[in-house]
């Protein structure tokens, strides 16, 4: 596989489930062994894998899941995205896969930029000072369009 330099990849992380969080790390994440540049933007819930009290634990959202082995009326009992995030983290140990605190980590040592939406943290009330030392900056939408000029944008 040829490596490239003048290749990058924007991903946009809107949403803070383990299903829907790791998409984003992990395309983040063998996009930067391939050589190509690579950032994400995490907005809306995006924003609970980037935020200190909150990456530790993400969940698994059944209810509403139409991949979800399991019947809507069953997913949403008490208890079932506790369960099911067990089960997840439990499958994802067993693969040897880094948390998601981990993969963050990983990701900025490997030159991966992560950044907040200003818009998303005025909504949820949050400050630079909520956020994992590796975000390098709280942005706008249309910085984020600057920074994604050339790039191939993901959303996940």
């Amino acid at each position: 596989m040829t490596q490239s330099t003048d290749r990058k990849v924007a991903i946009i992380c809107s949403k803070a489930g383990l299903d829907e969080a790791y998409p984003a790390l992990i395309l983040a994440n063998a996009a930067r062994q391939s050589g190509i540049e690579a950032f994400i933007f995490f907005t809306f819930w995006g924003l609970d894998v980037i935020t200190e009290k909150k990456v530790d634990h993400l969940h698994v959202n059944m209810a509403g899941n139409p991949a979800s082995p399991m019947p809507t009326m069953l997913a949403g009992l008490p208890g079932m995205e506790a369960f099911a995030a067990h089960r997840m983290k439990k499958s994802m140990e067993e693969l040897s896969l880094p948390s998601a605190r981990e993969m963050i980590e990983i990701l900025a040592d490997a030159g991966a930029e992560l950044y907040a939406c200003e818009l998303a943290m005025q909504m949820f009330k949050r400050k630079p000072e909520d956020l994992l030392p590796q975000v390098k900056e709280v942005i706008t939408a249309g910085d984020f369009y600057d920074l994604a000029d050339g790039a191939q944008i993901i959303f996940t």
